[in-house]
């Protein structure tokens, strides 16, 4: 099911012995918009601490109870690693997470060339293939080094510029709650669409400017104009996406 990420702040967070915090915001994946960790204040059993906490281990959420059950206990979370989650969390760091908590290291599990391993991949390189696809492999691994997660809060308040012209604000985002990827954006029109709120899926983004909290898209605002009425009160569903779908004429992603 589809769930507004901002209703989730404040959700509790319960281990298999007690109680670990409340949810106070999501990282998430940049290059393929998915929620990776749950960002948790654990309140004063663990001096107001923030923890990140992956996905991999939650329970089935109790929704009515505004609660996300994991399956961790509270002396795990008290030994993790001390990540400030104010700043960028690097790829060294999540392995340091990933390897306290035997969580497996969802960034080693893709394989290139269509799914090949690397053994297969090597033995049918040679020669000055086989020193370029090394190259890569060292270049890719340093840059694993580099940050690449985002705060959902801090996404919050971007601004959405379509192909002539600016929208609005992103004043929400909408993920799956079975595998957590993000399908929407919820963007404030403000004053351009007064009391109007429409969605933006990732995969029609062009570009993020990080640096100017700026989100452009690959449509005009015209045909935004006349999207299908998105009501913020009631839980997207399939029926709606099928008809958002059909208006910007684009490929669906459960297809």
């Amino acid at each position: 099911m589809l769930r507004s990420l901002k209703e989730l702040y404040g959700y509790e967070v319960r281990g298999t012995d007690g109680d670990i915090g409340k949810v106070h915001d999501f990282f998430f994946d940049d290059a393929i918009w998915m929620v990776r960790y749950l960002v948790v204040e654990t309140g004063s059993w663990l001096s107001q601490r923030r923890v990140l906490l992956s996905t991999f281990p939650l329970g089935k959420p109790q929704w009515e109870k505004k609660l996300f059950p994991v399956l961790l206990s509270r002396q795990q979370v008290r030994e993790s690693p001390d990540i400030d989650t104010r700043k960028p969390v690097s790829r060294k760091m999540e392995e340091a997470l990933h390897s306290h908590y035997g969580w497996t290291a969802y960034w080693r599990t893709a394989t290139p060339l269509g799914g090949l391993g690397a053994v297969a991949v090597a033995q049918m390189l040679s020669g000055e293939a086989q020193k370029r696809h090394a190259a890569k492999k060292a270049r890719d691994e340093e840059r694993q080094q580099d940050w690449h997660l985002r705060s959902t809060r801090e996404v919050l308040g971007y601004h959405i510029q379509a192909r002539d012209g600016d929208i609005g604000q992103v004043h929400d985002l909408i993920a799956d709650d079975l595998n957590w990827p993000i399908r929407y954006l919820v963007v404030d029109t403000g004053s351009w669409l007064p009391g109007r709120k429409v969605l933006v899926a990732p995969a029609w983004i062009e570009a993020v400017a990080w640096v100017s909290k700026k989100v452009h898209v690959d449509l005009p605002r015209d045909v935004i104009k006349g999207s299908p009425q998105f009501d913020p009160s009631v839980p997207v569903n399939r029926e709606y996406e099928i008809r958002l779908y059909d208006y910007y004429g684009r490929p669906k992603y459960w297809v």
